[in-house]
């Protein structure tokens, strides 16, 4: 029986199509509009499933009469067509939140300013590797609601950015990891820190006792937040050195251990496949998760030794006349490139710049100075980067291609160095996503 209940969903990219999708299929009336060009994969799969739609522009006609309003998590609040939604008093969610309400599967939810993809692939691979009924969706892979409509799985590893966090409401996960908070995006959150804080910290509402937060211990401004909300939920802390609540720690900067009720892991940092700090802890929050579902040691020891990592963050590419090429395209913020250029053996020529969110370049300085030999700049607009580091390394190219970038990196290192792309930005002046920045640079090294 058809529901009388109007679902209209801004965005037919993978988020907004699952929606639709899963929204057809529970007898609601279905309408899509997308600013842009629907791709042409979205647009056979909405076609397949007899949903309406427009491309090119927003009808209010076709919009105001909603019941309900699923957002993608790339359209911005400030849209003309958002102000006429909230005007109406229309709700908007998330197509997380609407696919949440579809399923009784576990969620394991992650977030943060960086780490996201890594820990939620590593999740997802010990999972399965221990033989459990799970998809990996959210901000990685397909959509939450794609897979809610198509698939049967009894767990969930979700990687939820802020966006798809603005718009969750009821929506609880049962394992909530929040990773780490540091400035990102500030430009869709009114260049106000605590408004991506609050954001962030989505992810703890509506938990219980029965569900657990694993978080950082080590990052300062989840502390203080913490401090101010009440949570229910078991809360599982890491950090690199214990403190007193710690469940999770590295032991003389060798073994990492992890130990609350009556879980007892330790493992050889050196055994872990994700190298360096940052990856410890991405490692020790995946390693928390695994003993939370209780799977088996040797089962979380081979997953944290085995995992091959993800495309886009600090990619081995090749190695060309002694030249170490490095795809960091999933670098989207200064702190990811921190670790990036943190991780980097030598010196290196480091390919950066995009749409600036609001960078403050100043906690790179120091790296830069010290290991950044030359800087190339790709992007449409590289005045905040040439301003941030003139002065600070021997020299500043701007290119506008990533086959230009490419050759001045080259042509600039020497045997022994790395050309590292590592953005700190995002890439949607030149590029479709960070994946077609990483796919072009991939391509432009292979045709040196």
């Amino acid at each position: 029986m058809e529901n009388r209940e109007r679902i209209v969903i801004l965005g037919a990219g993978e988020s907004g199509t699952g929606a639709a999708i899963l929204a057809r299929q529970k007898g609601y009336d279905v309408f899509v509009s997308d600013a842009g060009r629907i791709k042409p994969f979205y647009r056979e799969m909405l076609d397949d499933y007899h949903i309406l739609y427009e491309s090119g522009g927003h009808s209010e006609r076709l919009i105001l009469n909603a019941t309900e309003v699923i957002k993608s998590p790339g359209i911005p609040e400030s849209v003309p067509i958002m102000k006429a939604i909230r005007k109406k008093g229309i709700r908007i969610i998330s197509e997380v939140e609407f696919a949440g309400r579809y399923t009784s599967a576990k969620k394991i939810c992650i977030t943060g300013s960086n780490g996201k993809t890594t820990t939620t692939s590593l999740i997802h691979h010990m999972m399965r590797k221990a033989g459990l009924n799970v998809g990996m969706a959210g901000n990685v892979g397909r959509s939450f609601a794609y897979l809610v409509a198509t698939e049967a799985y009894d767990y969930y590893v979700l990687e939820l950015s802020s966006f798809q966090l603005d718009g969750m409401y009821e929506f609880r996960a049962d394992i909530a990891i929040l990773l780490n908070i540091t400035p990102d995006h500030l430009d869709r959150y009114d260049y106000n820190f605590q408004n991506y804080v609050d954001s962030k910290f989505r992810i703890t509402q509506n938990l219980t006792e029965d569900q657990y937060f694993v978080f950082c211990s080590d990052v300062e401004i989840t502390i203080k937040e913490l401090e101010k909300i009440v949570s229910r939920a078991e809360q599982l802390p890491f950090a690199y050195q214990k403190k007193e609540k710690d469940v999770a720690w590295v032991e003389n900067e060798e073994l990492m251990r992890i130990e609350f009720e009556d879980v007892d892991f330790s493992m050889s940092v050196q055994e872990l496949s994700l190298k360096g700090r940052h990856n410890t802890y991405n490692s020790m929050a995946a390693g928390i998760a695994g003993n939370v579902l209780k799977i088996r040691n040797e089962v979380i020891r081979e997953a944290l030794m085995d995992f091959q990592g993800v495309e886009h963050r600090l990619e081995m590419v090749l190695k060309v006349h002694g030249i170490n090429f490095i795809n960091d395209s999933k670098a989207t913020n200064v702190n990811s490139t921190w670790y990036a250029l943190e991780s980097v053996k030598g010196k290196a020529i480091w390919i950066a710049g995009g749409v600036d969110k609001g960078n403050d370049y100043s906690e790179l300085y120091n790296l830069v100075e010290n290991k950044v030999k030359a800087i190339v700049c790709l992007g449409k607009d590289n005045q905040r980067i040439v301003r941030a580091f003139s002065g600070k390394v021997e020299s500043i190219i701007e290119t506008a291609s990533m086959e230009e970038a490419v050759k001045a990196a080259y042509y600039l290192a020497r045997d022994g160095e790395t050309v590292l792309l590592s953005p700190a930005c995002a890439s949607f002046d030149l590029f479709e996503s960070y994946e077609d920045r990483g796919r072009q640079f991939k391509a432009a090294v292979r045709n040196l």
